[in-house]
């Protein structure tokens, strides 16, 4: 009898391409499907359907892949997703990508390999062959992102309104006074990011304020947060307030408004997004928007185990609520 390694030799492809052109051909390139075909008839390859129909079995396990799980507000996103998880009598495998598109490509074939019964991602982008299986199978596709949702991505998703949000956060301050205001966003192919420019822009606009707006694009880092804020702060018209696109970019500009000897907020105020932990110990405490981080994570493991369970994914993403929360980092423009 054949095997899997004589139809993936004569095919000129892997023993995972074969596999994969068995069970899940939607995935499959036409071209490579076809060699595979004639191989398959050329040697009269029978799969092993009952070694098929074990991997078929469901692991109880669901792979999370996060751009940096460093960072303080994935960290949260995570904690609520495993609690759900574990509430459902699952296991969650973690992919810390590192913004890496390699590794993203990594654990996608993870999920294509059936080591996990679904996948949730936390960034921007969804890998190619993880694209194939949300296009072949609409609706039912085992994949949820959350955070950083687009409808291109053409899977279920949960997120906040991410315009509107930043809308409220410029709100703010211009109803302080300010006039020059340095944002500080996140980089410009993210979804997110746009979503906030938007909101930002809106509120310029509302307040006669778009000549006095500064935008810069760093990393969602402290160090980028660091590095734009001192240039912010050494311009011929420095702005009085920075609204900050996470609040490890806005611990970053606390760090360099202390080494300019610029004071927090009579000097400049900051904003920062997201609420994370250590937000209300800084020094001032932190002005920031507030996304439900553990809820963000409960509902994508949620809206993964319908899916699993045979339910269409929902053709709106869930929108959960966020809150601006007002602290001593803000006050009235000087």
């Amino acid at each position: 009898m054949s095997t899997i390694k004589a139809v993936a030799a004569r095919a000129g492809v892997s023993t995972a391409t074969v596999s994969r052109a068995l069970s899940n051909p939607e995935i499959v390139q036409p071209e490579t499907r076809a060699r595979v075909q004639e191989a398959i008839e050329a040697l009269h390859y029978a799969p092993n359907h009952a070694a098929k129909s074990l991997r078929m079995l469901r692991t109880s396990k669901i792979m999370v892949m996060v751009p940096d799980v460093s960072n303080p507000f994935f960290s949260e996103v995570l904690r609520g997703a495993e609690e759900a998880a574990q509430g459902a009598g699952h296991s969650v495998l973690l992919g810390d990508t590192r913004g890496d598109e390699t590794r993203e490509a990594q654990y996608a074939e993870m999920l294509l390999r059936k080591e996990a019964d679904g996948l949730i991602f936390l960034g921007h982008r969804m890998p190619p062959s993880l694209a194939r299986v949300a296009a072949a199978r609409g609706g039912h596709a085992p994949l949820v992102n959350a955070c950083d949702f687009s409808a291109e991505h053409g899977v279920a998703g949960v997120h906040i309104d991410n315009s509107r949000a930043a809308a409220e956060a410029m709100g703010l301050l211009y109803s302080m006074g300010h006039r020059r205001v340095g944002v500080i966003a996140g980089p410009l192919e993210s979804h997110l990011t746009r979503e906030r420019l938007a909101g930002v822009e809106r509120a310029a606009i509302a307040a006669g304020a778009e000549r006095g707006l500064t935008i810069v694009h760093a990393d969602y880092t402290i160090e980028s947060g660091l590095q734009e804020t001192t240039r912010l702060l050494a311009a011929p018209e420095r702005p009085t307030a920075v609204f900050c696109f996470s609040d490890e970019i806005a611990v970053g500009a606390l760090s360099a408004c202390r080494a300019r000897g610029v004071a927090c907020p009579t000097g400049l105020s900051i904003v920062g997004f997201d609420d994370v932990r250590y937000a209300r110990f800084l020094d001032p405490p932190l002005t920031t928007v507030r996304q439900p981080m553990a809820e963000i994570g409960r509902t994508a493991v949620k809206l993964l185990l319908d899916i699993l369970a045979g339910e269409a994914a929902p053709r709106e993403p869930v929108t959960l609520a966020h809150e601006l929360v007002v602290r001593a980092s803000t006050g009235p423009a000087s």
